[in-house]
């Protein structure tokens, strides 16, 4: 597997003053980086049963169909309200300043499906846990979360605690 970690741009004061972002389109350009993003998740989660992979709106929309096609399983995606055609089910989550909310289609998870939730960013966990709710409220059981980087930092594997949490890489600042 190449260095991905050397593939990844890291830009600072973005969004904001005080931020360092870590920019992914630079992993996604090259062929053996995304590759070795997707053939790492997979080697993670190929010895479990794995129906569905979840993706989170937006950049887990380019791992989670990837992954789901490498592990021979449907994918989910789970938006920001008003973007889903169908009846939806919906989620409204605590943010450190306000509230946010995900949607999902109700008929997506079916009772007892085994489900993989993906994104390529854990920070706090706020988003994850809440898709992870979304899915045990649909009767779904949630078999990992996996994530391409993990900012240990901010502690957000501890909002996910009791489930089975996987990150390819981690950024301890």
């Amino acid at each position: 597997m190449p260095d991905l970690k050397s593939l990844i741009r890291e830009v600072p004061d973005f969004p904001k003053p005080g931020i360092l972002f870590y920019d992914i389109t630079t992993l996604l350009k090259d062929p053996s980086g995304f590759h070795g993003v997707i053939d790492g998740l997979k080697d993670h989660y190929r010895d479990i049963k794995v129906d569905t992979v979840l993706g989170i709106e937006a950049r887990g929309f380019i791992f989670a169909p990837a992954l789901a096609y490498a592990l021979g399983a449907g994918f989910v995606p789970v938006r920001k309200p008003k973007k889903l055609p169908a009846e939806c089910v919906r989620i409204t989550y605590d943010l450190e300043y306000g509230t946010d909310t995900l949607e999902m289609h109700k008929d997506a998870i079916g009772n007892g499906h085994r489900v993989l939730i993906v994104d390529d960013l854990l920070a706090t966990g706020g988003t994850a846990s809440a898709a992870a709710r979304m899915v045990q409220d649909a009767g779904g059981i949630v078999v990992g979360l996996g994530f391409v980087i993990e900012l240990t930092f901010l502690a957000g594997r501890q909002r996910l605690n009791g489930h089975d949490v996987f990150s390819l890489l981690q950024y301890d600042k």
